[in-house]
């Protein structure tokens, strides 16, 4: 690792913490020596490019008594090492991901030692033992099959995910499965009954969290005894479940905003950690308030990769709009609510019509589209989220994962490298739900007015992140 090359030096040269980067360079340099260090210019999510930093090498993998290779990149921001490396699988011609709990389709890999990144307690050395770790616990790369010779480790990720019933095989994607939904009230009664109308389910768990403001419910739940449903006070109930819906309150008689929304983020560190850990590939449903908050704080807490932690958000809007412009307007391209669950949030349209079988692109800011957009928003108001309207929206959600429906939803998600966003920030953006969790959509040109809403609410959120005790 040569760190005295004129390169390297000119991109370092531009780093905020160089010596500090230098420092952690050499580390890996003497723990690592194989590792080599470049530069190289990557393009973020938004096509935006920056020239950086970045890590390559092979780190050793042991899977049934046999060792593989498996070559990574880590590319380091401007800001390293107080922000976590970005980390990928680079596969050889002959390989290829298997998206996982730690990897995702792209190759970007997801630990839970990026999420709690807190320099200098994190380090470049500590996140690859932990990457090797993971890796050899569910290998995320395998050789591509040839003509009939199949992979041995393919075919055994495809019996790993079947299941064995009365009536034969059946794969596991096929399957309802079990959801949870954490919370009472009238909120949490409403997702429960929509759940059981709109999706197909094996089991239904209803965990009342004695903590919560808007506990009650589950009495009534036992004496009716509706079918499918198991009530519980025990978070260990929600055991490999599918989708977990989060709807516990703790509101407090705090004065200041901050304070009343620490008590959420209290409750939620008896929670949520505990969820993930009993339901790791689950995806976490947030309808907590402040969504947008909430959810940034469940990913957290939770140490799961951001496509598997999204929020209600502005779904039951979004679904509100594309109703009023396809029956009132009669426009047919979907539309969206994107930003902050506030005032802030705006619409935007999709440039490819509903029954294109391309996947869905927003379109650029335009005065043509705006007009439509602004009327069909004045038309929503005065709707407001009520409690079996968003139960209802969370059951669409929650139908689009257990089916794989690859529908796209508004929801709360990690919009860090969205839009030129470079602050670790969630907001709604429309997102393809499936069986993996999120996965947004690529971010457009916004108009001068969204741009300035979606910057003004990045910089508030931000703000009330940074007064929160995570």
């Amino acid at each position: 690792m040569e760190l005295r090359a004129e390169k390297i030096q000119r991109i370092l040269s531009k780093y905020k913490f160089r010596d500090l980067a230098v420092e952690e360079l050499e580390k890996v340099n003497r723990v690592y020596p194989e590792m080599q260090v470049s530069t190289a210019t990557f393009t973020f999510s938004d096509s935006t490019q920056k020239d950086l930093l970045k890590i390559t090498g092979v780190i050793p993998v042991k899977y049934e008594g046999r060792s593989y290779n498996f070559p990574i990149q880590l590319w380091l921001l401007d800001s390293f090492p107080f922000t976590p490396p970005i980390c990928l699988l680079k596969p050889t011609s002959s390989m290829v991901i298997r998206e996982g709990k730690h990897v995702d389709a792209k190759g970007r890999v997801h630990l839970p030692g990026l999420h709690t990144w807190d320099y200098p307690k994190s380090s470049v050395v500590g996140l690859l033992p932990e990457m090797i770790a993971k890796f050899e616990e569910d290998p995320p790369l395998s050789s591509k099959a040839s003509g009939e010779a199949k992979n041995p480790h393919e075919l055994l990720a495809f019996v790993s995910n079947l299941q064995l019933n009365d009536g034969g095989v059946q794969h596991q994607d096929q399957l309802g499965g079990k959801v949870t939904v954490i919370g009472g009230g009238d909120l949490g009664m409403a997702c429960v009954t929509s759940i059981l109308a709109k999706c197909h389910v094996d089991k239904l768990v209803f965990i009342d969290v004695a903590e919560s403001s808007t506990k009650g419910g589950s009495t009534d739940l036992e004496i009716f005894s509706l079918p499918k449903v198991t009530v519980s006070a025990d978070l260990s109930a929600s055991a490999g479940s599918r989708v977990v819906v989060v709807t516990a309150n703790a509101w407090s008689s705090e004065q200041s905003y901050a304070r009343v929304v620490q008590t959420n983020v209290d409750l939620y560190r008896s929670i949520i950690p505990t969820v993930a850990h009993l339901s790791p590939n689950a995806i976490l449903l947030i309808t907590s308030q402040p969504v947008d908050i909430m959810t940034h704080v469940a990913w957290r807490q939770s140490g799961l990769p951001p496509t598997h932690v999204i929020g209600a958000g502005c779904n039951l809007d979004s679904e509100r709009l594309n109703h009023i412009l396809n029956i009132n307007l009669n426009t047919r391209k979907p539309a969206w609510v994107l930003g902050e669950l506030s005032d802030n949030k705006f619409a935007v349209m999709s440039n490819i019509s509903p029954n294109s079988s391309s996947t869905p692109e927003i379109s650029p800011g335009s005065t043509s589209t705006k007009p439509l957009l602004d009327r069909a928003f004045g038309m929503m108001k005065n709707r407001g989220q009520r409690s079996w309207s968003v139960g209802l929206s969370v059951a669409d959600i929650t139908n689009s994962v257990l089916t794989d429906r690859k529908k796209t939803h508004s929801v709360t998600t990690l919009a860090q490298g969205w839009g030129g966003i470079g602050t670790e920030v969630f907001l709604s953006l429309p997102c393809i739900m499936g069986v993996n969790g999120s996965t947004r959509l690529v971010g457009a040109l916004l108009g001068p007015e969204e741009d300035a809403r979606l910057r003004e609410s990045v910089a508030s959120l931000s703000d009330l992140m940074s007064q929160l005790r995570i």
